[in-house]
């Protein structure tokens, strides 16, 4: 099991981790020098890994168009998680997780206007559940 659900859960189970163990380490911690810690972890994980696996060389080979596009989705990157480690530090992780999860519903609508991507009936019904949902544990007291 090695396709692209197989990461994609994968990605989910951390994620899940990660929401856990921000909000303990965000005890007595700002969220923004948070966040400057957590992403200079992620730079040096990342950055061990491609020298690892001997794929240094394909950094200075990126096009670009790859380049700009890779800099402004860490730009967005760097925002969500400044927002993300705010709300963290300001509510329960059981409330605020699921509100960011909104992000599902929003990548499908960005796809349909920016990429053209056409999902099915079965999807919209799908991703109205997830909305649905994130106002149900939004909205909880």
């Amino acid at each position: 099991m090695t396709g692209w659900f197989f990461w994609a859960l994968l990605s989910a189970v951390f994620a899940a981790t990660t929401a856990i163990l921000a909000k303990t380490g965000l005890r007595g911690a700002d969220p923004d020098v948070a966040t400057l810690v957590r992403t200079a972890i992620i730079l040096l994980a990342a950055t061990l890994f491609v020298l690892v696996a001997g794929k240094g060389r394909l950094v200075a080979a990126l096009p670009g168009r790859s380049w700009l596009f890779l800099s402004l989705s860490g730009l967005a990157t760097a925002a969500s998680w400044l927002c993300y480690f705010r709300a963290l530090k300001l509510g329960d992780v059981a409330r605020v997780a699921p509100v960011d999860k909104l992000s599902l519903v929003l990548v499908a609508l960005f796809a349909v206007i920016f990429l053209g991507e056409r999902p099915g009936g079965r999807d919209w019904f799908a991703i109205a559940l997830v909305a649905a949902g994130t106002v149900l544990l939004a909205l909880r007291r």
